[in-house]
């Protein structure tokens, strides 16, 4: 019997198998990631140099989403998901491997190609494979288990690092082989629509050209370019340095209003889910907007650390919405199989977080943090916008475009 708080009650087999995929990508990216800069000092490169092998993975899983997209509709999720689920798995095996700088740029580069093969392909997957009232419920599931992983990973990673920079490098591939054995096994293709019977048309193909027609497409697009640049853009690179020299704060409550964030986001994505599946998208894209608009802006201008922690609250709070009504958004108008809308909606996030800081950064040390936190409200706030003027599309037809939605 199901327990009325099961998260997975109601919803396909499927999603809680990807929801266990993500964990394990997460996890296993939680231990790697706090070597990979010291792994590249140790080949005695500067602090810069050290940046780019991070910098590499981002930025080859942006300039590679589109064409994972375009995998997606041509082979299906499943093929692509665990294809590049072992380039990730290799390329980091190898990794750990490397004898030189060069080896090891070159390799986490291609790392990122197959992380944006697998990302494109589970967003996918989750999206199609559920009703449009389950949608944003589905994808609050996705996302807790990438959450859940990688609050775990950096706790093992730290341990390992102290004992080998090239064991976390195995860890990540071991962790991505369990991803991927998870994905071929549970993830049956006659299930996905992988494999149609007779005379069964196949999943039906929506193109990037045609959800950019539709302004609700362009509002989720605008609006994860925000969570990019803020959540994973700023939160790790901005937000330390503005807690001890903004504030004049300990390092210490850089990780208070870390915990707190995450703690905040984690709670609410399922009820988040909840309020865009049954109220609609469009409110719970609002009502996220304006917690994310205003817990960005009370940054700007905070000089206390109570108005700090209380900011990081509703930030967590905020991306809780943006992280599910915004998908969901880009499953309504791409119901059959989307890979290129799901692929740009991806790259949105990921334009958010390469560009995010680096601008962000430049605003900090030319004007003051507040600059660079007011201007980072500002492209929040453009999506919030776009939300405002946008038709709700939340009872999509199950087929074809959204009922009553034209292009705007």
């Amino acid at each position: 019997m199901r327990s009325p708080s099961n998260p997975f009650r109601s919803l396909p087999r499927e999603v809680a198998v990807l929801a266990a995929v993500a964990f394990a990508v997460a996890l296993g990216f939680g231990v790697v990631a706090p070597a990979i800069p010291l792994f590249a000092r140790e080949f005695g490169v500067g602090r810069t140099a050290a940046g780019a092998v991070v910098s590499a993975f981002a930025a080859m899983r942006l300039a590679s989403a589109l064409l994972g997209g375009r995998l997606v509709d041509r082979y299906g999720e499943r093929l692509v998901l665990a294809t590049g689920i072992g380039i990730v798995a290799v390329s980091s095996l190898l990794a750990g491997l490397a004898q030189s700088y060069a080896q090891l740029l070159v390799l986490r580069g291609v790392g990122g190609v197959g992380s944006a093969m697998f990302t494109v392909s589970a967003v996918s997957l989750v999206l199609r494979v559920v009703g449009p009232d389950q949608r944003a419920r589905a994808m609050g599931v996705y996302q807790g288990g990438f959450i859940l992983g990688g609050i775990a990973g950096p706790a093992f990673g730290g341990a390992l690092a102290g004992g080998s920079l090239r064991a976390p490098f195995f860890v990540y591939a071991a962790t991505l082989a369990a991803a991927g054995a998870i994905g071929m096994v549970f993830l049956r293709a006659a299930h996905l629509g992988e494999a149609p019977a007779q005379g069964t048309a196949a999943p039906e193909r929506t193109t990037l050209r045609q959800s950019l027609g539709l302004a609700s497409y362009r509002a989720a697009l605008v609006t994860n370019l925000g969570v990019g640049w803020v959540l994973l853009g700023l939160r790790a690179s901005l937000l330390p340095l503005f807690v001890v020299e903004g504030l004049g704060r300990d390092p210490f409550w850089t990780g208070v209003g870390l915990v707190v964030s995450a703690l905040g986001q984690a709670a609410l994505l399922l009820p988040a889910g909840r309020v865009a599946d049954t109220v609609g998208r469009r409110p719970a894209m609002l009502l996220g907007g304006v917690l994310a608009v205003g817990s960005t802006a009370t940054l700007a201008l905070s000089t206390s650390v109570v108005a700090y922690v209380l900011a990081m609250v509703a930030f967590g709070a905020g991306f809780a919405f943006l992280g599910t009504a915004p998908a969901a958004v880009v499953g309504d108008v791409a119901p059959g199989r989307g890979g290129t809308s799901v692929a740009a909606f991806q790259m949105a996030s990921d334009l958010g977080a390469v560009v995010g800081p680096v601008l962000a950064g430049a605003l900090a040390d030319s004007v003051s943090y507040g600059a660079a936190w007011g201007a980072s409200a500002g492209v929040l706030a453009a999506g919030l916008l776009l939300t405002a003027v946008m038709p709700e599309t939340r009872r999509a037809a199950p087929a074809g475009p959204v009922a009553g939605h034209r292009p705007g």
